[in-house]
């Protein structure tokens, strides 16, 4: 049996980051919703309760029932959890007085206490509240305090049971993941055997008692994530696998060709269809980006089957959805949230009558990459920076036509082969080119042009949740805006984004 610690979400913008963490000591972990705690009978080595945008003193806070847990197997409340803690055990949560958001100190440390043994005193931390622990009960015991926050640690006596009030998960916590690893590793038991090549070895082995002699048909990306699926299916099924790839004319320059050629080398059933003109012709005149989608979308799924159904006795959709999506497909409080149009979770239409399959449903993107390593996948694939579902659509600021298209695409060209002949592209987590709907004044030889504007995005990130503008060389930025204006015609000013997310997000639609 797997070993697995549960996260009970709260809500917070960094529960993933705790899943990541705890991914990362090779230990296997689920998120779920707090309102959706899985059965009693279900075996979890341990349990983190994560923070929460909810103070506890709110009516409508979120309150789990952790009858079952409590004494029975390890418990970590982290911030909201540890206030939730200590305010149904019959201790007191306020509003802060002081500001307790940033880096702060542990200036005590309770070196004996099983979590956080090993930790410096001194060791910096970050914390995230607005509420803080005034009062705990008598069964708790004081094992961290910052100079501000007397209680930024405890232990519940006579239980494996804790409460942080600062963030483990984030990297402010210079010494988090040592705390995580006492807690999953020496106090849960976890032996860190989750590895990529343990998820491959048990993967494979699932999928050929799961789909037997089976069809299966699968669209590929290009990207990781399918191509990836389609390893792994390959390696479970073999020729019983079709995939299929679509070129729907928002692809980068040469991208469907070269695409194709790579995946000659897996030895993988591939069919390659020309789909541009119904793509470009479905979208002519529209300008929302949600539209954009629905049309992509809708005409994929089209496209796809008709594909489909030339194979005999399809039974099964292979899909590359991988962990955040399942995730960011179910809210917390109340019925799910709104996802993309474009989001592989739910988005089958009911008369194409097949059974899914999604072999990459409990990874993360890094994760994903490490897989296809073990599998021995090229580089061109593991390396590739995500590509967005909609492609171009989303580039384009403005209505789509085919002109427009090709000239993002020459733009993207220059800028995505300046960064390879540079040795920036993998240093950057994402880069791309945004044709803007304005154009601007300038001038060529003795003429003024009133011509397009260029945005170039290139961001550096670990997971896409959060992203920095990549600080690219000057040389390098003036060298590729001077081969844009000079090699694609209808351009003559080039701009670089300087937003980072949050606010910003790493798309412009």
């Amino acid at each position: 049996m797997q070993e697995t610690i549960l996260i009970l979400d709260f809500g917070s913008q960094y529960t993933q980051l705790i899943a990541r963490r705890v991914r990362e000591l090779n230990v296997y972990c689920e998120i779920h919703p707090f309102n959706k705690f899985p059965s009693p009978d279900t075996h979890f080595k341990g349990v983190i309760l994560s923070g929460s945008p909810y103070s506890v003193r709110d009516k409508d806070a979120p309150f789990p029932d952790l009858t079952h847990v409590r004494g029975e197997i390890p418990l970590l409340g982290v911030c909201y959890g540890a206030q939730y803690l200590a305010q149904t055990s019959g201790g007191m949560v306020a509003p802060s007085k002081i500001r307790e958001y940033g880096r702060a100190n542990l200036a005590f440390i309770d070196e004996k206490n099983e979590l956080l043994r090993g930790m410096t005193p001194g060791t910096q931390v970050w914390m995230s509240h607005a509420d803080t622990i005034l009062t705990i009960p008598e069964q708790f015991k004081v094992i961290a305090s910052t100079s501000d926050v007397q209680f930024a640690g405890y232990q519940i006596t006579g239980e494996q049971s804790y409460g942080i009030q600062f963030h483990p998960e984030v990297y402010h916590t210079t010494e988090g993941l040592k705390l995580l690893k006492n807690f999953v590793v020496d106090i849960c038991g976890c032996h860190q055997t989750w590895t990529p090549e343990s998820f491959v070895e048990t993967t494979v082995a699932a999928l050929k008692h799961k789909l037997g002699d089976d069809k299966v048909v699968l669209g590929l990306s290009g990207g990781v994530d399918s191509s990836v699926t389609a390893m792994l299916l390959n390696k479970a099924i073999g020729k019983q696998l079709y995939c299929i790839f679509v070129d729907n004319g928002l692809l980068r320059k040469n991208e469907f060709n070269q695409v194709l050629e790579r995946y000659k080398t897996l030895d993988l059933n591939v069919v390659g269809v020309d789909a541009r003109d119904l793509f470009l012709d479905a979208l002519q005149g529209v300008i929302d980006p949600e539209q954009k989608r629905k049309i992509i979308g809708k005409t994929f799924i089209d496209v796809f089957d008709i594909e489909a159904h030339k194979i005999q006795n399809i039974k099964w959709l292979a899909q590359g959805t991988i962990y955040p999506d399942v995730i960011e497909s179910h809210s917390v409080k109340g019925p799910s949230a709104t996802i993309k149009s474009h989001h592989n979770v739910g988005g089958l239409p009911d008369y194409m009558k097949l059974k899914i399959v999604e072999p990459l449903n409990s990874l993360f993107k890094d994760e994903v990459r490490k897989v296809g390593k073990t599998l021995g996948l090229d580089s061109g694939f593991i390396d590739r920076h995500p590509f967005p579902g909609p492609g171009l659509a989303v580039r384009i600021l403005s209505d789509i036509d085919r002109e427009k298209v090709s000239l993002l695409q020459e733009v993207d060209d220059v800028f995505i082969s300046g960064l390879h002949s540079h040795g920036l592209y993998h240093t950057v987590w994402q880069a791309f080119a945004v044709l803007l709907p304005v154009q601007s004044v300038g001038v060529m030889g003795d003429e003024r042009t009133y011509e397009n504007v260029i945005a170039l995005r290139a961001v550096t990130s670990t997971d896409g949740m959060t992203a920095d503008w990549a600080h690219l060389p000057y040389e390098f930025l003036a060298k590729v805006s001077n081969d844009i204006i000079n090699k694609v015609k209808g351009v003559n000013r080039v701009v670089y984004d300087i937003s980072s997310k949050p606010p910003a997000t790493i798309e412009w639609e």
